[in-house]
């Protein structure tokens, strides 16, 4: 008696279409933008995305429009937004203040890294600011993790002296402010969420 055996058929994975390529190059693009700056070859990129080289040109025209891409993902806040929304409501204010003091500063410090990156072998152009002075799509960028940190302290509302826009708004522009990377003696997390709810006079101290 004979038989065929049949084995399993190995099933390819789906296909991307071409902006999930392009997230993908870009993904594995920006650790070696950090490393190398500017001067990351499209070989190099190509290695750390399993690709060939040539599907990087299928969906990028250049190295350079890679790299405006790379410093646009890096200033994307969605990551942010997602990490402030799981944030728990059920602890104290000052614990989620925290947690959110460290997502912040991580955003920062990864946005910091590749822009520095490219700054420093001077293919990156700083952004131009309009006629007001104004930085194009800086508020559109702070604006979502604004409103998920406002989310953070209404549980808290009844006791807060200011709305919590308002009070999403200056604890934000703290963060940024006294924790920017390469900033002296930054501000720890604990002495920033302290100062921001009890001010700078030990009288100001109470129940949290």
């Amino acid at each position: 008696m004979t038989g065929t055996s049949s084995k399993p058929s190995r099933r390819r994975a789906p296909a991307m279409d071409a902006d999930q390529r392009r997230a993908m190059i870009v993904a594995a693009t920006l650790p070696l933008v950090v490393e190398y700056g500017a001067s990351v070859t499209t070989a190099k990129i190509a290695r750390a995305a399993g690709i060939g080289e040539g599907t990087i040109f299928r969906v990028f025209p250049d190295k350079d429009a890679l790299l405006k891409a790379c410093v646009a993902e890096a200033v994307r806040p969605d990551d942010t937004v997602r990490h402030l929304g799981a944030i728990s409501l059920d602890q104290p204010l000052a614990d989620r203040l925290a947690e959110a003091a460290e997502v912040i500063r991580g955003h920062l410090t990864r946005m910091g890294a590749v822009i520095s990156a490219l700054a420093a072998t001077g293919r990156l152009e700083p952004p131009k600011p309009d006629a007001e002075g104004r930085l194009p799509d800086r508020e559109a960028g702070l604006a979502a993790p604004r409103a998920a940190l406002a989310a953070l302290f209404e549980p808290d509302q009844d006791r807060l002296r200011l709305s919590a826009e308002r009070l999403a708004d200056a604890f934000q522009l703290m963060v940024m402010s006294a924790g920017r990377p390469g900033a002296p003696d930054p501000l720890t997390i604990e002495e920033l969420v302290d100062l921001f709810l009890h001010g700078a006079t030990s009288s100001g101290q109470g129940d949290r």
